[in-house]
């Protein structure tokens, strides 16, 4: 018996759960119910409001990682216009992420026989609680970006297939996922079956990372570079640097889900920069930090309240910094700071 649980939570996408779920219950029907479906919940059985509407659906039963099959994750549907707000769809993410949803999840990627797969933003709710790094996934195009600052690696492509992960992109990738996954698992005559019922056929070429690979290519070079790990690079003016950034600072970042305190500590030293971030219990180093002409950039690769790779830019006038933080899609988080000592301490 296969098994599969299609994940919802607060703000589901109804497509993305309800579209695969359709074309489970129908490769059961063919396959002399080799297969069973069931919607489930971190919490339990309960009414799971979706984005849409609010229209209400019931899942009969609790996520569990242990059970051997297929753990199938939709994404969100919210507001697209005000990517700030609370019924944004990185809003509910975020709040999807901080229930045990991730947590279970990456208990099921450490087991060998079950296959997590995500459809649309999926990925982006796997990958914002650090269950995607290296890995490749694909996305909504709206939101692959996104997915590259997770430190995911971003694959053009309606399916990817990465052994026990599969990811499909877009809200209608749901139906080409599970075809996808009903052939893999149950083989190609019940899929046809499913797809001739449907009257649907599978979109585009399912990616995998084997084969020959295209010449001048390299695994997600489509996207923007990871970072080095260099903690200093030269710069233009080390005597302007130091006075107008040097010490310690008090800084705050209003984020779409809410305000972050980190406390930055920069310094310099034969012409080079260095910086730390301390927000709660985690210091990162500085990657790339750059001055030019007063703006001071670098990237933080941050793992609180989500795995993100923010993007600083700021400027310091006297003891206070303003500037902002971005990361793919999201809307830039606007950061400002105090001076509170004039020596940042590093070396």
């Amino acid at each position: 018996m296969l098994n599969v649980q299609i994940v919802l939570f607060d703000g589901f996408d109804l497509l993305d759960a309800i579209a695969p779920y359709e074309v489970f219950c129908a490769a059961s029907m063919y396959a002399e119910n080799k297969l069973a479906v069931e919607l489930v919940t971190a919490e339990g059985a309960r009414s799971v409001p979706s984005g849409t509407n609010g229209l209400v659906i019931q899942a009969s039963g609790r996520l569990n990682p242990d059970r051997a099959g297929i753990l199938l994750v939709p994404g969100a549907s919210g507001d697209v216009k005000d990517a700030e707000g609370p019924a944004s769809i990185p809003a509910i993410l975020s709040r999807a992420m901080k229930t045990e949803i991730t947590g279970l999840i990456g208990k099921a990627l450490e087991r060998g026989e079950i296959t997590v797969a995500t459809v649309c933003g999926g990925s982006l709710l796997l990958a914002m609680g650090g269950l995607l790094d290296g890995r490749p996934a694909v996305t909504n195009q709206m939101g692959m970006e996104f997915l590259g600052a997770t430190g995911a690696v971003p694959i053009h492509a309606r399916i990817v297939d990465d052994g026990n992960l599969v990811s499909g992109g877009g809200v209608t990738s749901g139906l080409d996922v599970a075809l996808y996954l009903v052939e893999r698992e149950l083989g190609p005559r019940i899929a046809h079956a499913v797809e001739q019922l449907f009257e649907f056929e599978r979109r585009g070429t399912v990616w995998k990372d084997k084969g020959l690979a295209p010449e001048g290519r390299t695994l997600g070079d489509d996207d923007e570079p990871s970072h080095s790990p260099a903690a200093r690079i030269p710069f233009e003016n080390p005597v302007a640097a130091a006075s107008m950034f040097e010490g310690i600072w008090d800084a705050t970042l209003a984020t779409p889900v809410g305000k972050l305190q980190v406390r930055l500590m920069i310094s310099t030293s034969d012409g080079m920069v260095f910086g730390k971030a301390t927000q709660g219990d985690e210091t990162l180093d500085f990657l790339n930090p750059v001055l030019k002409e007063g703006t001071l950039t670098w990237s933080l690769r941050i793992t609180k309240p989500m795995r993100l790779n923010l993007k600083f830019e700021v400027v310091a006038d006297g003891n206070q910094m303003t500037g902002t933080a971005k990361a793919g899609m999201l809307p830039a988080s606007k950061l400002t700071g105090k001076r509170l000592s004039p020596s940042g301490g590093i070396s």
